[in-house]
């Protein structure tokens, strides 16, 4: 899926317009610090790259104008540095039409382009095909930017619809196309992360589905594959599957099928308001409440997990705030224990994090990289008795020493400013000591001139642009004592970075 929707998307949430005067709150955060409360991968933060040919069209839009992985430029050198920024950023390779995809090696020799098919009911597009010389491409340019790459596998190869009215595949996978193009990977000395099989085949599915015991049993077929494949590789790609929409008895019953250590990553897909068309769009993203009910999806999946395959780890494997849309949860989810969270998408469509002409940096793209940069694994437990419209997250910082956190604040109010006191709930620190830590560091995210579908983001009130020579700029922090509260402006966030905070679950042991 792509992005439609126009939008100054910051993180977990669409920023609310609410009338009144501005007002001031204040609001005591209290950051349990004893114990890690979850845990994310390294490399949370992910982008996806779709196929996206520039003749797909929907939502009376054909909004993939040379940016899908087929066309997409891949000397262009704004698009490298925003990828070499995050050294290294995750890269779901793959999406709506990868289970119409072959790729042309071994016994492959014909490969044809996507085109527009309404007969076709995935997407409006027939078959198309990946030759390995746009293979051979792709990993030079995924070489010289440190991608770190998760690669989408055709699921429906050897399958058949039920019945000609039906959108349910039968029969198992077939292999080998899939087996030829892993082993023209190994041979070429390229690195792949994870292999995930299918993109939104689980229950209904999208277009098409495929039963649960059915997958499992498919994936057990691939993993099998990776490890007689890559039996000499010390560090073998991750199995993820299935890249669907969760529903609790499909995704219990490809867990069970599946068994005990094949699905390293169970990758479910999110976009909780609804299409970018929907006439209650408006309405949704400006309640906090609506926004809260997609926490259910993901406690859902971590007690999926927890029952019946506790050998996996949840993955958003591709999201947006809505369909072809770019809010995030990456707060909420790293909260319930999920270990990566893919953005749809890094260019293409109306909003991915690069602008699709220009491939400059939307906004949503620098609230991803400090996350990337700020954010450690360890995941704290926050609370506050403050507005709903005030989202508080905690982690331990990367590369903590002294039991450094960083805090996460988002301004969902167009109107208030809340001024937030951080509390360690532990209270160690006598008076004395606080008052030789060091500067507490703070990235404020607002959008020029306060206007919210603004293109431009202000980090401490500056502007963020490419340099002259067209790097990602520097992102300083502004320094601040560290008892000052923290004033967090109207529709704004803030990461506050409070070193020698002692928390005791960010020891650098």
């Amino acid at each position: 899926m792509g992005s439609c929707m126009k939008a100054f998307s910051l993180f977990v949430f669409v920023f609310l317009t609410l009338a009144g005067l501005c007002v001031s709150e204040t609001v005591d955060v209290k950051v349990r610090s004893v114990t890690s409360v979850a845990e994310t991968d390294e490399n949370f933060v992910c982008a996806t790259m779709d196929y996206g040919p520039s003749s797909m069209c929907n939502y009376g839009q054909c909004p993939w104008p040379k940016v899908g992985i087929l066309e997409l430029d891949l000397k262009n050198k704004i698009l490298a540095n925003a990828i070499k920024a995050f050294n290294p950023l995750r890269l779901r390779v793959g999406g709506s039409l990868e289970d119409q995809t072959v790729y042309k090696v071994g016994l492959v020799t014909k490969c044809p382009h996507f085109k527009n098919n309404m007969n076709v009911r995935r997407f409006g597009m027939s078959n198309g095909c990946i030759t390995m010389e746009r293979w051979d491409q792709l990993n030079h340019f995924f070489n010289e930017t440190g991608a770190k790459v998760t690669f989408g596998l055709n699921a429906l190869r050897g399958k058949k619809l039920e019945n000609k009215n039906s959108t349910l595949w039968v029969g198992n996978w077939n292999k080998l196309n899939a087996q030829e193009f892993m082993k023209y990977t190994i041979s070429k000395g390229y690195k792949i992360d994870s292999y995930e099989l299918g993109n939104e085949l689980s229950a209904s599915g999208v277009f098409a589905r495929v039963n649960a015991g059915q997958y499992g049993k498919d994936m057990i077929i691939l993993s099998n594959l990776v490890k007689k494949l890559y039996a000499n590789f010390s560090d073998q790609p991750k199995i993820l599957g299935p890249g669907g929409f969760y529903d609790k008895e499909w995704f219990n019953e490809f867990l069970r099928v599946s068994g005990p250590g094949i699905v390293d990553g169970l990758t479910h897909h999110i976009y909780n308001l609804g299409a970018g068309d929907d006439p209650k769009l408006i309405n949704n993203v400006q309640d906090p409440f609506f926004l809260d009910e997609i926490a259910q999806t993901f406690k859902d999946i971590s007690d999926s997990i927890k029952q019946y395959g506790p050998w996996t780890g949840a993955w958003v494997g591709e999201s947006g705030g809505a369909y072809h849309s770019g809010g995030k949860n990456l707060g909420m989810a790293s909260t319930f224990d999920h270990k990566v969270y893919c953005r749809q998408v890094l260019i293409g469509g109306n909003y991915g994090l690069l602008n699709t002409t220009t491939f400059a940096p939307n906004p949503d793209y620098y609230g991803a990289l400090l996350w990337h940069r700020l954010m450690g694994p360890r995941v704290l437990q926050v609370s506050h008795d403050g507005s709903p419209y005030l989202r508080s997250y905690a982690h331990c910082s990367k590369d903590s020493e002294r039991g450094d956190i960083t805090v996460l604040l988002i301004n969902m109010s167009n109107s208030t400013t809340f001024t937030v006191n951080t509390m360690n709930d532990l209270n160690l620190f006598p008076s004395e000591h606080t008052e030789r830590l060091p500067l507490r560091e703070e990235y404020h995210l607002t959008p020029e001139g306060g206007n919210i579908q603004s293109q431009v983001v202000l980090l401490n009130d500056t502007p963020l642009k490419l340099t002259k020579t067209m790097e990602i700029p520097n992102l300083n922090p502004a320094l601040v004592l560290p008892l000052d509260p923290i004033k967090v402006a109207p529709d704004s966030f803030v990461f506050a970075v409070l070193r020698g905070f002692g928390a005791p679950a960010c020891s650098s042991s």
